[in-house]
């Protein structure tokens, strides 16, 4: 059975039993814990947690997810994917365990002519938590396993919750005995291989308290609503009926690992470790086709960094299997043909998917080469010294600034005899994650680092009543003030403080739209409001200084957004959509947002695309984008069902959640058709004016346009006529000759460097020439030292000409240093050939700094009144040899 047709079977099943079929999320999740949707919940985690209501009462949905903490085992074990499916069948306070099980139950073992999966019902064992003798009862009752085919298990393993206080409950786990060939007998608590999991059903009813681990907390006591969670793994069911040893030889990805293996002439199945690295790029290419389908694009950091990394150990591994040519245009298009059947997106999207990934791919070959120079001087360094180890920093350097994975890294230097710091690499990414992880928490928190007491909120008060598309002011009263430690009862004057209101006219940064700015005003206070944004899902929260006076709980203030920040905000979100479109009309439909960010009078667009735009793209986009304006398009708002809106052609960001309904923000029509939950004009006339301000590069196959919009844009184009104006007149020339009369003045200059340059070396040639007659014998070694004012550089040309000017026959040493504390030392090969090193000369006369080669050495942060006393040592330190 296909995985596709597994997938449909699963959702009709469920259909038939009166669950709506959710559609699954994008990866990209604005949950703030995570970057990706890790599990078939996410999305439904609101509802859970009662942060939202449910909109259904019986869901199903097939979540598509990413996972990559234990991304080190893939393909080394036959369970870890990066990239899997999640079946899944949700109740919201409806049907409870006898149901979920019989459910399960029903479809597992329902013979394939009659929709289900056909599974032998003798071969499948579950596991119930320790107390929970009612599921044991169900499953004897419902199913009719008997009790040694029930396997007692603990919190470790039968107890789930979301690590928080919140909901929790016992779960109960479906196992398949895939048979004596795949392990030992015994059941799940033995041979996790041969009884392989499939489907986990989570019995939500109780409610945790505070504690770390997955036992230990308090239990709070029952839920006022029960709810069922369960998720079966995609691949694992196709596993099984596929009949084959892993989750890389079903048919979403075994063609894939068949091309890796052709187009490196290996036989999967011949050894194991060429295995391995068949079963990475398997599932690496896979997950990569998916992110990018997404909307996720390489880059340095968050999500960019995990798909940038994946990318690059499915090169790198076609690179170990012997492969050296461009690798992912050969195995994305099979990935595409896998995936397309249940996901028809992929196959639309692909033509930018390959656009991106092969400039990823392009960037790596060339970092790959600029990294181990790098890798290649740092481990020269490590053995010159006489160590045996390559420090932390910088295997974390080659990580951070050249994309080498570590484990890379790792290689690389073994196959040079030396180890790696792993412990302080380790640290270093950890440092920065949590730096990262940080400033996301106190962003998305509104400054308050922890969201237990915005949670407290929302439960005791429900969710914000939020105006920001019908109003500028409310009349609102203060529900909690809080601070980094939690709720403060009183701010005062300089104080800057969380605030949430009952009501808010207030724009909570979204949708790329920055937040609204403006007042809270009362009878005795006055506050600024700094930042706004959305911490939980239905709570607004702002972040405010206190100008004067006090604000406390329950004051009753006047919310007043900032009318001119809220026009600008409107023309710069407006114009961000009309860029878009504009972009798409020029460059094609490939041309898609991947990024953007808009406050009044500024905004940015990222976008896939390879290679600089030229000035006349440039300009052709410009003017799309303000013919739009000149049109005086109008701007309206519709609210439909989301497959309706993707019907409709409307456009949607990959990283944001929608609800039942969504909002589709229409400039001309289908001109410019967007979901889009930000505030915008009436008409596009009312945005004034985009003039582009720049455009380059953000990361390998992107691209980025920032413009200025209304009122800012018209002072831009004023400064640059302005500019252009004073440039004719100190040039003396006609507005349209000034590019031809730069021209001109950069030509002479050149030549007059080149004329410079020519001088200079003949100076330093003579120079040169005058100072090796001075040359004296220190210890039998032909020595000079000389100081000049020029650059490092310069004094590197200095000293290799003075030495090149020695006697060949003897050994020669020229140091020179200059006015800002810098030394060059060179020797010529007599010298080496007696055992002196440039590198270590430097290092002793500089007390262990500098570096360089035997040949050539250099290095710095000598005051400048001690270079000459610094100077005359070095007959000393040569004596020392």
């Amino acid at each position: 059975m296909r995985t596709a047709d597994i997938r449909s079977r699963f959702l009709d099943f469920f259909a038939a039993r009166d669950h709506t079929i959710v559609p699954s999320a994008p990866l990209p999740t604005p949950d703030p814990t995570l970057l990706f949707v890790n599990a078939g919940m996410v999305p439904f985690k609101p509802y859970f947690t009662g942060e939202a209501s449910p909109l259904w009462q019986r869901a199903t949905s097939v979540q598509k997810c990413v996972r990559t903490l234990d991304i080190e085992e893939v393909g080394r074990t036959t369970r870890h994917g990066s990239f899997f499916q999640m079946n899944g069948n949700f109740s919201f306070g409806d049907y409870f365990k006898e149901e979920a099980v019989a459910y399960a139950w029903d479809l597992s073992t329902r013979p394939q002519a009659e929709g289900g999966y056909g599974l032998d019902p003798a071969r499948i064992w579950v596991t119930v938590h320790h107390s929970d003798t009612e599921s044991r009862d169900i499953w004897r009752r419902v199913a009719g396993l008997p009790d040694e085919r029930i396997v007692d298990r603990g919190d470790e393993d039968n107890f789930w919750s979301m690590g928080v206080p919140g909901p929790c409950g016992p779960c109960s786990e479906l196992y398949y005995d895939r048979g004596p060939a795949f392990g030992r007998e015994g059941g799940p608590a033995v041979d996790e291989d041969r009884y392989m999991e499939f489907w986990n059903l989570v019995f939500m009813q109780y409610e945790r308290g505070p504690g770390p681990g997955k036992s230990g907390y308090p239990i709070l006591g029952e839920l006022p609503r029960r709810n069922i969670d369960t998720g079966m793994g995609l691949e694992r069911m196709a596993t099984l009926l596929q009949g084959v040893d892993n989750l890389y030889e079903i048919d979403q990805t075994r063609p894939v690992l068949q091309r890796a293996a052709d187009l490196a002439g290996l036989r999967y199945g011949a050894d194991p470790e060429v295995d391995v690295r068949l079963r990475v790029v398997a599932d690496h290419v896979r997950t990569a086709l998916m992110l990018l389908a997404d909307g996720t694009a390489p880059g340095n950091e968050g999500r960019g960094y995990v798909l940038r990394r994946i990318l690059r150990r499915a090169v790198r591994s076609m690179r170990l299997l012997g492969y050296e040519d461009l690798a992912l245009a050969e195995l994305l298009p099979v990935a595409r043909d896998c995936m397309a059947p249940s996901y028809p997106e992929v196959a639309a999207a692909y033509p930018r998917i390959a656009d991106q990934a092969g400039a990823e791919e392009d960037a790596f070959r060339s970092s790959l080469r600029q990294g181990t120079t790098v890798l290649d001087t740092a481990v020269a360094r490590v053995k010159e010294n006489g160590g045996r180890s390559l420090p932390g920093a910088q295997a974390f350097l080659l990580h951070d600034t050249y994309g080498f994975p570590i484990d890379l890294t790792l290689e690389m230097a073994a196959e040079q005899g030396v180890e790696v710091d792993r412990e302080g690499f380790t640290a270093l990414m950890n440092e920065q994650r949590e730096r990262a992880r940080a400033d996301a928490r106190a962003r998305k928190a509104g400054g308050t680092a922890d969201t237990t007491a915005l949670r407290t909120v929302l439960t005791t008060h429900g969710p914000t009543d939020w105006r920001a598309w019908d109003t500028l002011e409310t009349e609102s009263r203060v529900l909690a003030l809080l601070g980094p430690a939690g709720p403060v009862p009183v701010a005062r004057t300089g104080d800057v403080v969380t605030v949430v209101l009952d009501r808010t006219p207030f724009y909570a940064e979204s949708g790329g739209q920055d937040s609204d700015a403006g007042l809270l005003s009362g009878t005795s206070v006055e506050a600024e409001v700094l930042d706004v944004q959305r911490p939980l899902p239905g709570l607004v929260a702002h972040q405010v200084r206190v100008t004067a006076g006090e604000l406390a709980p329950d004051d009753t203030v006047h919310a007043a957004v900032d009318p001119e920040w809220r026009l600008g905000a409107r023309q710069a979100h407006s114009g961000t959509h009309v860029l878009h479109a504009a972009l798409r009309e020029i460059l094609g439909p490939n041309a898609l947002q991947a990024g953007s960010y808009n406050r009044p009078g500024y905004l940015r667009l990222d976008f896939p695309w390879r290679g600089a735009l030229s000035p006349t793209v440039r300009g052709e986009i410009e003017e799309a984008a303000n013919r739009a304006l000149r049109r005086d398009l109008p701007v309206g708002v519709r609210w439909m069902t989301l497959p309706e809106a993707k019907e409709l052609g409307a456009l949607a960001l990959f990283d944001e959640t929608y609800g039942e309904k969504v909002r589709v923000v229409e400039i001309g029509g289908a001109w410019s058709r967007e979901l889009c939950g930000g505030t915008h004009v009436d008409r596009s006339a009312q945005i004034g004016t985009v003039a582009l301000t720049s455009e380059g590069s953000v990361g390998a196959g992107m691209r980025r346009l920032e413009a200025a919009v209304g009122i800012e844009g018209f002072g831009y184009l004023a400064r640059e006529r302005d500019l252009v104006a004073q440039l004719a007149e100190q040039l003396g020339a006609p507005r349209t000759e000034l590019p031809d009369r730069v021209a001109a003045l950069l030509d002479r200059l050149k030549t007059a460097d080149r004329e410079n340059a020519r001088l200079g070396q003949q100076a330093t040639t003579a120079r040169a020439a005058e100072l090796a007659t001075t040359a004296t014998d220190a210890h039998g070694v032909r020595t000079v030292t000389t100081t000049t004012p020029g650059t490092p550089q310069e004094a590197r040309t200095l000293a290799q000409a003075i030495r090149d000017r020695l006697p060949t026959d003897l050994p020669g040493a020229v140091a020179v240093g200059t006015q800002d504390g810098a030394l060059v030392l060179a020797l010529n090969k007599a010298a080496q050939a007696t055992g002196l090193n440039a590198s270590q000369l430097v290092k002793q006369l500089l007390g262990g700094r500098g570096g360089g080669s035997a040949e050539v050495a250099q290095g710095g942060g000598l005051r400048p009144e001690t270079v000459t006393a610094t100077l005359a040592t070095l007959p000393t330190v040569l004596a020392a040899h």
